[in-house]
């Protein structure tokens, strides 16, 4: 399964291939509804429903939108079993997009239809899409769908790879062996290390092979230059161990990364331009929120008032650390029990943690806790998308063990981020570690495109509660 780089963000071929069948899917299950509603009538489609290209085009697009928000086209997809968690993935995206179709066709009664023919276009297009996907699944996960990967070192760097073959984040390749190098110790067993007792081109020509990872555990000695580059001559594609994990896993492996890499490698470029187009986006979606979450947040601060009448402040104050180092404070609302660190020693939240009162559980299920900071974003303290900022202690004690920690202080924080949305709720500093790796991810590869991605997508965190404490 290729993948392809946009806007430096790395998405399977395949998937983008079964977005544009399904937005195909969507428009003509659309077209049909409407044919069969007015079957005995036809030129009443013209009379009462009108051009049906532009309606079409709008129920696709919002359908789209939302089984992305589901996360229907990530690639650990892979990972749902007996496809019964796609099925019912694929239900909910068709009820969260009645509110914005409802919402759409109520402000543009252009693009309007009746409830009849819209309602059988869901019917029909539910159909065709859970059989457009099982077939799809079924297809693609077949070999001769998979990019064929020989892994140059069968060492240390090689049995990293090794850990991931055939787990959801390298689902859509297939390694067909290791290459054993001189100067490297092998930890790979059994048939599948070559040896290089022919030309490495023949190797790659003879098992059909689409990429090299050099993985070799010293390429100052070891590394065939000459052959690697006859086979890149021949149209296959060759990576380092660092950029295969970045493009499989969407993080940095911290423990792979060498510092030369930080500013050798294709990222870390942040036009004006680009952060212009961000803050202009961070407003536009705060003014276009705070009309819709006032009424929401006005509830939970009766909630919380209800629950602990003048036992601490509603809405709570924190400092965090932000772009540049710079310390601000976020606003939330109180979701702990007042004096929730009596001992004034900053302490992570935890699964299950005690000091959560009953109000503070449900807002936190569903992320209302955070609501308030749509005013740091309109101050410019944070932004709907970046790392997640983090409390002056730890940060102190994170930079302290883990060098490249201060890197993602180079954007605003954010509401949510790539982090939040592919790793779960961290209460230890090995999840602030994995989640760096993908905070790196971010500010490497940072673009709009992945903001509006990462936007989409935080629709399932919130709906499914993933990650919420």
């Amino acid at each position: 399964m290729p993948v392809v780089r946009i806007f430096r963000h790395y998405i399977p071929t395949a998937f983008i291939f079964l977005g544009l069948i399904e937005a195909a899917v969507f428009m003509l299950s659309f077209n049909l509804a409407v044919l069969l509603r007015f079957a005995s009538d036809t030129a009443a489609v013209t009379e009462h429903v009108g051009a049906l290209w532009p309606k079409s085009v709008t129920f696709a697009l919002v359908m789209i939108l939302s089984m992305i928000g589901l996360g229907l086209y990530d690639r650990l997809s892979w990972s749902w079993e007996g496809r019964s968690e796609m099925v019912l993935r694929v239900l909910a995206s068709f009820l969260f997009a009645v509110f914005p179709l409802s919402f759409i066709f109520y402000a543009v009664p252009e693009i309007s239809v009746w409830r009849g023919p819209a309602l059988l276009a869901f019917g029909i297009s539910l159909l065709a899409i859970v059989s457009v996907r099982l077939i799809f699944f079924r297809v693609v996960d077949q070999k001769l769908f998979k990019r064929r990967v020989l892994v140059l070192g069968a060492g240390k760097n090689a049995g990293e790879i090794r850990k991931l073959e055939g787990k959801p984040p390298m689902q859509g390749i297939s390694v067909v062996g290791y290459v054993h190098m001189s100067r490297d110790h092998d930890v790979m067993g059994g048939g599948r290390v070559f040896k290089i007792d022919s030309p490495l081109r023949d190797i790659v020509s003879k098992n059909h092979v689409d990429e090299i990872v050099v993985a070799v555990d010293d390429r100052r000695k070891s590394l065939p230059v000459h052959e690697i580059l006859d086979c890149k001559m021949d149209g296959v594609r060759v990576f380092d161990l660092l950029t295969f994990f970045e493009r499989e896993t969407g993080k940095v492996r911290l423990e792979l990364v060498h510092p030369s890499w930080l500013f050798l490698s294709d990222g870390f470029r942040i036009s004006n331009t680009s952060l212009a187009l961000k803050r202009g986006l961070d407003i536009l979606l705060s003014l276009l929120l705070l009309p819709l979450f006032l009424p929401l947040m006005l509830v939970v601060v009766v909630a919380i008032w209800l629950e602990s009448p003048g036992e601490g402040s509603i809405i709570y104050k924190q400092t965090r650390v932000g772009k540049g180092d710079k310390e601000f404070q976020i606003y939330k609302f109180r979701s702990m029990c007042a004096n929730a660190e009596e001992n004034g020693r900053a302490q992570w939240a935890k699964k299950q943690d005690a000091r959560v009162t009953r109000i503070g559980a449900v807002i936190r299920k569903i992320r209302l806790d955070e609501a308030p900071q749509l005013f740091n974003i309109i101050k410019g303290d944070m932004s709907f998308v970046g790392p997640r900022p983090e409390r002056p202690e730890f940060v102190k004690q994170l930079v302290e063990q883990y060098p490249y920690y201060r890197e993602r202080h180079r954007m605003r924080p954010g509401l949510t981020g790539w982090a939040q949305i592919r790793y779960e709720y961290g209460d230890t500093f090995e999840d602030a570690f994995e989640k760096l790796q993908y905070d790196l991810y971010y500010v490497k590869n940072f673009s709009i495109f992945l903001d509006l991605l990462i936007i989409i997508h935080t629709v399932e965190v919130v709906l499914l509660g993933k990650g919420a404490h």
